[in-house]
């Protein structure tokens, strides 16, 4: 029997103006399509600036999306991770999921889970601010207390788990966090934050779901810095991870945990060897990981080191093979796992890592994940 593969994409919502406080980094009223527009070659043979073959549309409009979602579906991209915002005790950016997606008439085509993208909020987004002190500047923390976890998890549970398309794992939605450490440190404490999870797996199972399936980003390195928390301590992801009852990980991009400034297939070889240590590391259940490429020179003025080289849609293909490779290895021991696989990603376009068809590769990208996956 051929088997079905989960190819989930992170979606960074920013693309549209119908969330009013995106007007704060993005003043022209169409998201980050702004910086997009703006994006400057910053040296001889820098392949920007790169134009969306859809053109700047708005992703919270459910036309459009019926559009991407076909797109996507098409050629094997079945889950979208929707980097998801609470700041200030309400959502941010949260228009391109409930208006777009959720209002797309054939989004029963694709799955979806969020992603909890609990960063502090900076200028960094503003183009204009970017290369500044200003630039630096915390406009809202990422870390929050018990009492706002606790109203903002009410809010996901009641407004996505119970939704049909919801991505889950042995029947428990995914919910996944980005940073670790930033989560613990709003708690207070590791032991704190334990408790909060503990709280997050008994609501959802007094509201009629078999759990949650708590799912985390993995950076580099094995320790959690926890300064100012836990006396300072440094104290090993692994630890951290069984104390709170973190059920599996995956990685949100290759720049968090290697050394990207080089030639694609040298950075792969890096890649899979940490998918290979990965489950032996922090003991649980890992996910493979692929980005397309790293470049965050359109979000800045002044050019930034760190951009991966020859990361064609050939490359990323090879790059595909490996991650089923690895899949397949290891659902040999763990049939009962999903044949999983995270993307970075549908469209991060500032950070040239997106599966959206562009005036360079075509839909290149997308033909890859078709060619490895359905054909």
């Amino acid at each position: 029997m051929k088997r079905q593969y989960d190819i989930a994409a992170y979606v960074w919502p920013s693309y549209t103006g119908d969330e009013p406080r995106s007007k704060i980094f993005w003043q022209e009223g169409y998201g980050e399509w702004q910086t997009v527009k703006k994006a400057v070659p910053k040296f001889d043979g820098h392949n920007w600036p790169r134009r969306p073959l859809w053109g700047y549309v708005n992703e919270a409009d459910p036309a459009v999306m019926e559009m991407e979602i076909n797109a996507a579906a098409d050629h094997g991209v079945n889950v979208f991770i929707y980097d998801w915002y609470w700041f200030d005790r309400r959502p941010f950016l949260e228009c391109c999921l409930n208006d777009g997606f959720l209002g797309a008439k054939n989004n029963d085509r694709m799955k979806f889970y969020l992603m909890w993208a609990n960063h502090n909020a900076n200028h960094l987004w503003s183009y204009d601010l970017s290369d500044t002190e200003v630039g630096e500047t915390v406009i809202w923390k990422g870390g929050i207390n018990r009492i706002d976890f606790e109203e903002m998890c009410e809010r996901i549970i009641d407004k996505y788990f119970f939704l049909p398309n919801y991505y889950t794992i042995d029947g428990c939605p995914v919910f996944m966090i980005y940073e670790l450490s930033t989560f613990v440190e709003g708690m207070g404490s590791a032991e704190e934050a334990a408790a909060a999870l503990e709280w997050l797996k008994r609501r959802v199972k007094e509201k009629g779901l078999p759990g949650v399936h708590l799912q985390i980003t993995g950076r580099s390195g094995s320790t959690l810095n926890l300064s100012g928390v836990d006396g300072g301590a440094v104290i090993d992801s692994a630890e951290v991870m069984k104390l709170l009852g973190i059920d599996s990980f995956s990685h949100y991009q290759f720049v968090h945990f290697t050394d990207i400034d080089r030639d694609y297939g040298e950075i792969m070889e890096d890649v899979k060897r940490v998918w290979d240590c990965a489950e032996k590391d922090y003991g649980i259940p890992y996910y493979a990981h692929v980005s397309c490429g790293w470049d965050n020179n359109p979000r800045f003025k002044k050019f930034r080191p760190g951009i991966v080289k020859n990361n064609t849609p050939e490359a990323f293909e090879r790059a595909l093979v490996a991650a089923k490779e690895y899949t397949d290895k290891m659902l040999e021991k763990h049939p009962e796992r999903p044949a999983l696989i995270t993307v970075n990603s549908w469209n991060e376009w500032t950070e040239t890592s997106y599966l959206e068809p562009d005036d360079l590769y075509g839909y290149g990208y997308l033909e890859a994940i078709k060619k490895v996956f359905t054909e």
